[in-house]
């Protein structure tokens, strides 16, 4: 078997398949880590109210009340003249309009409840279940840190779901039983997206009038980020404060690489197409020092626009005050940019006298968990008669399922495209939204996705809505729909096309190894002969597939945006892009979040803004057995997780991959900055 890198980089050093492979990815930095990235987006608008937890039911209502280009195509690329009429037909109705939309915000308004609904409301709470029991004069508490899915979770899965995060938030904001939020915020490890979906639902919360607090004994960047959106923010004496500003990184293999006789072959396709560079660069190129740098001062610029709006301050002010590398909580005090120094229990002794509780009394209190099972008809935020399916993908896409994946393990094409069809068949769905949260992955598997998506949106208006990254294989899927709405700091983008093998003759004959291939065929040796570099016309071979495979890529892109290809090939050749960006540039068509997309839903499939509808979620996963047990052996758990980790790791996934680069960055991303060494010689092991 050859030893062929698949350039799939989400943060993970670049791997030595045992085939050869060409890969569509995304730009970005490559960065080598043990640990797999998978980004997630943000946003919401209207008055939403998230899924009800039910684990017996397997598809899930949501109910909002909310208020919610096509281009003419003009194809110039080489895709046969069938391929174009079929595509004409499923992508009619997305092509019928060369006009920019206006679309509807999806803007929350609270309405509080009165008269008969409030009655309503109390009789429900009286008959409700006993877990959904809450006292009156209650304080909601959630502890934001770590990974957040953007995924539903059942009552049995531990950690963190963003749309029951916003869906708690909805839900204490018209419960009459809940004084206001307490938030403890630690080092988050998720993406802008799913901060901005966070800060927008806490904004959103304080149209109630109950008051939200912050408590931030460990803050960086986008913690501070979330925390500003508060009334008050309160630390510790000991906090750890590191506002030191943003860093993007990239690692290079080439040296170690050529010390140990590994020469990596690529072809790569677009000037900003960096999957190669990671091993045969020593430094970074132009292309990709542009491209980083651009997303760097957009997420960084953000920061301080929103931090300095919050707090009332000038922009450069903040920036100095980043500047000056300030570490004591006391100065933040002084400058404003917290409330006050407080422990917990003091906090806790403040909440009690704000709600007029006696020192001596406790103050009742109802955690994230346990607040996720109220269900919203409870609270009469039950949703209406028109349905609007949601199909969440999040995670890296495979064709099939593994025999070592699990139903939470990313997005696997067969069951993905059961649910499209199933909404496409069904009478029952005005609408659909399909919320993405992925780097990318199998090309093949991204592409049918895609078809599905087509025909879907030529029988009913889809929407796509991103998260923290829909790139590559995340952007193909969502370029097929009608209209895509991603967040300001939404990765997208990273159309482009790697391909490559490692020639190993060096490090085998330092080894005294030996291998020899008996062939036939003139490029049988293509996959297998890893022991030498290529011939000239294999070279040529793979330059031609890398060619196509961009192409296809490109011109499919360039078709389901309405958009000539020359256009399309200025904003593509691998480059990733900032969602706002994207915008500006076509690939996307309004920035927002999962509110925003279900009130263009709406207005897309002429149900009145003011009329809630009732969101049927077709992808919940269902727990696995580590997960039931995660409260009952967390060390169990944890040896379960690394063992399928790298069982999934040392797993290959052969063929063309439309995968976006890792991109590495420091306090903004949260991500572990593995030893680029050990994960080459792990990856080199695995592939033996």
């Amino acid at each position: 078997m050859s030893k062929l890198l698949l350039f799939h980089t989400a943060h993970t050093t670049p791997r030595i398949y045992p085939r050869t492979v060409t890969s569509i990815l995304s730009k970005p930095l490559s960065i080598p880590s043990l640990s797999q990235l998978h980004y997630s987006p943000i946003s919401l608008t209207p008055s939403i109210s998230f899924p009800t937890l039910k684990p017996h039911l397997q598809r899930q209502s949501f109910s909002f009340s909310y208020s919610f280009s096509t281009r003419a195509f003009d194809d110039s690329s080489s895709s046969t003249e069938t391929q174009k009429e079929e595509e004409e037909k499923v992508g009619s109705q997305s092509g019928e309009n060369s006009e920019t939309e206006e679309y509807p915000s999806g803007e929350v308004e609270y309405e509080k409840l009165s008269g008969w609904k409030s009655f309503v409301v109390k009789f429900k709470m009286l008959i409700a279940f006993p877990w959904e029991r809450v006292r009156k004069g209650s304080v909601l508490t959630m502890k934001l840190r770590g990974q957040i899915s953007d995924q539903l979770k059942s009552r049995f899965s531990s950690g963190l779901s963003l749309p029951q995060i916003c869906e708690n938030f909805v839900k204490a904001a018209y419960d009459p039983r809940i004084s206001g939020v307490y938030l403890h915020i630690e080092p988050l490890n998720c993406g802008w997206g799913k901060v901005e979906e966070i800060r927008r639902h806490i904004l959103n919360f304080k149209k109630s009038g109950k008051f939200i607090i912050a408590y931030v004994p460990a803050c960086g960047e986008k913690e501070f980020y979330l925390a500003c959106a508060c009334e008050e923010i309160y630390a510790p004496p000991s906090a750890y404060f590191s506002l030191y500003g943003l860093t993007v990184q990239a690692s290079f293999l080439g040296g170690v690489l050529e010390k140990i006789g590994v020469e990596p072959q690529v072809q790569r396709i677009g000037k900003y197409k960096s999957a190669g560079d990671q091993l045969t660069r020593k430094t970074m190129s132009e292309e990709n020092c542009e491209m980083l740098t651009s997303l760097l001062d957009n997420i960084y610029g953000n920061w301080l626009d929103v931090v300095s709006s919050t707090k009332g301050k000038n922009r450069e002010d903040v920036e100095n005050f980043i500047n000056e590398g300030v570490y004591k909580v006391e100065r933040l005090k002084e400058e404003g940019f917290i409330t006050n120094i407080l422990y917990d229990d003091e906090v806790i002794s403040k909440l009690k006298e704000r709600l007029g509780i006696q020192e001596d009394k406790k103050l009742h209190m109802v955690d994230y968990k346990k607040y996720s099972q109220v269900r919203k008809w409870t609270l009469g935020l039950a949703g209406g008669g028109d349905q609007i399916a949601v199909i969440r993908a999040s995670g890296s896409i495979s064709r099939v399922r593994s025999p070592l994946s699990t139903p939470s393990s990313g997005i696997i094409a067969e069951q993905i495209i059961e649910k499209i069809r199933s909404v496409r068949e069904s009478k029952r769905y005005k609408a659909a939204i399909i919320r993405i949260d992925s780097p990318g992955g199998d090309a093949l598997a991204s592409d049918l996705m895609w078809r599905e998506i087509r025909l879907l949106a030529a029988s009913k208006p889809v929407i796509a809505s991103m998260s923290d990254v829909a790139a590559s294989g995340g952007y193909y899927m969502a370029m097929a729909a009608q209209t895509i709405v991603a967040e300001n700091l939404t990765l997208t983008g990273s159309i482009g096309v790697v391909t490559g093998k490692f020639n190993l003759g060096n490090l085998y004959e330092k080894l005294g190894f030996n291998k020899e291939v008996i062939s036939r065929g003139r490029y049988a040796e293509v996959f297998a002969a890893e022991q030498r570099p290529f011939r000239p016309d294999e070279a040529e071979l793979f330059a031609k597939s890398a060619q196509n495979a961009y192409k296809q890529f490109r011109d499919k892109a360039a078709f389901s945006r309405s958009m000539p290809v020359d256009k399309m090939e200025e904003v593509a050749q691998g480059r990733v892009w900032a969602g706002k960006d994207a915008a500006s540039r076509g690939l996307v068509d309004a920035i927002g979040g999962l509110s925003r997309a279900i009130a263009i839903a709406k207005y897309k499939a002429k149900i009145p803004q003011d009329r809630q509808v009732t969101l049927v979620e077709l992808s919940r996963p269902s727990p696995t057995l580590p997960e039931i047990l995660s409260d009952i052996g967390n060390s169990v758990v944890g040896v379960d997780r690394t063992l399928k980790g790298l069982l999934q790791d040392l797993t290959f996934s052969d063929g063309v991959q439309a995968r976006m680069d890792g991109i590495m960055f420091q306090r903004l991303e949260g991500f572990s900055n593995a030893s680029p060494l050990l994960s080459l010689i792990k990856d080199y092991l695995s592939s033996l």
